[in-house]
């Protein structure tokens, strides 16, 4: 006769099973996205902000800066 609740091979719906997998396939790849965008969002913060003090060195050991527009740029980078 085959399965009493309909849901085996030999009576059912058997693709349920697929769709099942398919969306938890498309949970967890939603779920390593979202963990991918945070980390790159935290990392190109935080690397903008050292560019620019690694340019303002540049200028500032280069001579192209004098010593108070360095300290005045450096407060304003740093918050």
């Amino acid at each position: 006769m085959g399965c009493v609740y309909g849901y085996g091979f030999d009576g059912g719906f058997p693709w349920m099973g697929l769709v099942g997998i398919g969306f938890m396939l498309l949970f967890w790849i939603g779920v390593a996205v979202l963990v991918i965008w945070v980390v790159t969002t935290l990392v190109s913060k935080n690397s903008g902000a050292s560019a620019a003090v690694e340019i303002l060195n540049r200028r500032f050991a280069g001579g192209e800066i004098n010593q108070a527009d360095y300290e005045a740029a450096r407060k304003a980078l740093h918050g």
